[in-house]
């Protein structure tokens, strides 16, 4: 192990006296040393079971997981693996949530609602569909931040602020009758219960002797109290990097990073500044960006990998232009490298930016794939459609029921559901199944209770058939039946519900199509739904990779295209509004950081907007990157760039020459 690390990277593994703090810059093999660690510990006899490593998402745990599973193999200690705590923050949470459900008072199998799931409820509380997405992030906000549903409303500013306060005074009550949870509920109520019971806070800390948390500069001030509670006394490693934190519009803060010195006075902290991915002047242009920013902790990457390429320059007319300037030139190096399209990364600010190399990617037959944007079963509408398809499967999953039956409404309020919430509860059965208890039955009357039953009786009937007709007529039937797209017309405008409506047809008739080529009823297209409901998401194969600049973090690419590279997009015009300026410098950061041996930057000089042609300026952030190594489009070289460039062409018109007399 130890000869694979370089000593700053064996430092941090071999460290275990106190709090450690990893600073590791991008590029600084941070993943090989949390892993390696987690192998150290166990070496040590530290005992797997105590032993906790945290990250942010499912795929960096299963990354992580695989690296230490091969580690510990190859020491013959396979089976400490099964036993080693590998996972992301909202999976630890649930896994609090679950043995701590009767404490909590929530049912064993209580439910899960994504934002998604929730959209129906917010509206309901705000009494808008118009303020429901702006209160739903700034409920969420205000949790991530521990900020009770009190102190919100107390200091509440302005308008909008208010109606989301209010909201927030019911939320909690109203996800408690579902017997359901928000993602955020997964880290805040945990926190909530150690703080209030001493006995629940021992029970956890105690399990973990060792924690290691990655991307620690991503945490909120929830995911840091509970952090603080499980380490406790013991000793921990938090593993980031200030100038990677690009995420504080969804709550993080570099705050929990100025913390950690005065909460934990003995922590240690170790920099990782060898950088094992990007040529010298990559590293040369990142340095002297983020210079411009204020450090929490000074470190300057560098490498040994060579000084590499220039790094280009280039304004297009116009975002069509650049396109067609970049897939060009991408092609031209794909050729002349003999390389792969996997090897290169189109990278912008905003999915917006995506549509105009798209079309010059396929007008060029370029294989891509799309990441950073939204999956078509993400879509609020498709969800809609899907949870019914789970409720015929399924009618325990309590997700669907309220999904299903609030969309479209059918006089089924807020009441009617929260009964059924209680019934559910103490009864320890599905929403559906209370439903039709006597509970129910002489609990609500009327208009409400008929709805209920009738919605109850047209999913058994579904059931039935699901098994017995065809998957498209069924399908057709159900969306005439519950007036869905009637529905859309009726609670949203034109345009947005004919595309609404468009993606609706799309995804029930590829469903259709799937059930008649492969013999599958309803019921089986359902349970493949659920295997395949990130289809946007599979990335395999020889593709181009089209990303935001915020989903491409944690990835490395050879050639990188850094896009749209403009005031008012890089930085964002709100952030210069607001005068956050620091955050999309290390977002252009990460972008500089994410190739190895060649970037091109590009701007526009105009584009189109509300119909009408703009002036672009380039921005800041080209003149703040080290100039030495930048070659603008159409600037002279100078003798000994000249001399280099001359014998770097005859190299390419040699290899050229190989490869057509093969």
């Amino acid at each position: 192990m130890n000869a694979a690390l370089n000593s700053a990277q064996r430092d941090a593994v071999r460290y275990v006296e106190s709090p450690l703090l990893v600073l590791a810059g991008a590029g600084s093999g941070k993943t090989r040393v949390i892993t390696a660690k987690i192998a150290h510990l166990v070496e040590q006899g530290v005992p797997p079971e105590h032993i906790l490593a945290i990250t942010f998402t499912n795929k960096a745990a299963m990354e992580m997981r695989e690296r230490v599973r091969g580690l510990l193999a190859a020491r013959s200690r396979q089976e400490a693996f099964q036993k080693i705590t590998v996972c992301t923050f909202h999976a630890l949470g649930l896994s609090i949530v679950r043995q701590e459900a009767k404490v909590l008072r929530l049912k064993p199998r209580f439910s899960i609602l994504d934002p998604q799931d929730l959209e129906t409820l917010i509206s309901e509380l705000t009494g808008s569909t118009a303020h429901a997405r702006a209160a739903q992030w700034q409920i969420s906000q205000w949790k991530n931040a521990l900020v009770s549903p009190e102190a919100a409303l107390k200091d509440a500013e302005n308008d909008q602020t208010l109606i989301a306060a209010r909201a927030y005074v019911q939320y909690g009550d109203a996800l408690q009758a579902y017997q359901a949870v928000d993602l955020d509920d997964l880290i805040v109520r945990p926190v909530h219960l150690f703080a209030r019971d001493e006995g629940a806070a021992v029970r956890w800390s105690s399990r973990y002797t060792h924690v290691l948390v990655d991307e620690y500069q991503d945490t909120n001030p929830a995911q840091y109290a509970l952090l603080r509670t499980l380490v406790a006394d013991n000793a921990f490693t938090a593993v980031g990097d200030d100038d990677q934190a690009i995420y504080g519009w969804r709550g993080a803060t570099l705050d929990n990073l100025a913390q950690l010195p005065r909460d934990y006075p003995q922590l240690k902290v170790i920099k990782l500044e060898q950088n094992y991915r990007s040529t010298v002047r990559i590293l040369r242009s990142a340095n002297a960006l983020i210079a411009n920013n204020e450090k929490l902790f000074d470190k300057k990457l560098w490498s040994d990998l060579g000084h590499g390429d220039l790094i280009r320059v280039t304004p297009a007319n116009d975002d069509e232009a650049e396109a067609e300037l970049i897939v060009h030139r991408l092609l031209a190096h794909k050729f002349e490298h003999r390389g792969n399209f996997a090897d290169y990364a189109i990278l912008y600010r905003g999915n917006f930016q995506s549509r105009p190399f798209e079309n010059a990617l396929r007008a060029n037959n370029v294989p891509y794939v799309l990441s950073g944007g939204q999956s078509f079963f993400d879509r609020t509408e498709v969800k809609d459609i899907v949870a019914y398809l789970r409720l015929i499967a399924n009618d325990d999953d309590d997700p669907s029921f309220i999904r299903a039956i609030t969309a479209p409404r059918r006089g089924v309020g807020q009441a009617t559901l929260a009964k059924l919430g209680e019934i559910s509860a103490a009864k320890h059965e599905s929403l559906f199944a209370a439903a039709f208890s006597p509970e129910f039955e002489h609990g609500v009357t009327g208009k409400a209770r008929e709805a209920v039953h009738m919605f109850c009786d047209s999913i058994n009937r579904l059931r039935y058939r699901a098994e017995r007709e065809p998957a498209g007529r069924l399908l057709d039937e159900m969306l005439k039946g519950i007036g869905y797209e009637d529905w859309l017309v009726a609670t949203h405008d034109k345009r947005d519900a004919e595309k609404r409506i468009e993606n609706v047809r799309d995804f029930t008739a590829w469903l259709s199509k799937k059930g008649e080529e492969d013999g599958k009823n309803l019921l089986d297209l359902t349970q493949m739904l659920m295997l395949i409901n990130r289809l946007d998401d599979q990335q395999e194969g020889d593709q181009v990779r089209l990303s935001t600049l915020h989903a491409a973090k944690g990835l490395e690419f050879p050639h990188v295209f850094l896009v749209g590279v403009e005031e008012g997009i890089l930085p964002h015009r709100e952030s210069v509004e607001f005068q956050k300026i620091d955050e999309e410098r290390r977002l252009m950061y990460v972008g500089i950081t994410r190739a190895q041996r060649s970037l091109h930057i590009s701007y526009c000089k105009q584009r189109k907007r509300a119909g009408e042609r703009v002036d672009c300026a380039p921005s800041r952030f080209i003149g703040e990157l080290a100039q030495e190594d930048l070659r603008y489009s159409g600037q002279a070289l100078s003798p000994d760039e000249a001399v280099a460039e001359k014998n770097a062409g005859k190299a390419r018109l040699k290899s050229l020459r190989s490869m057509l007399g093969r």
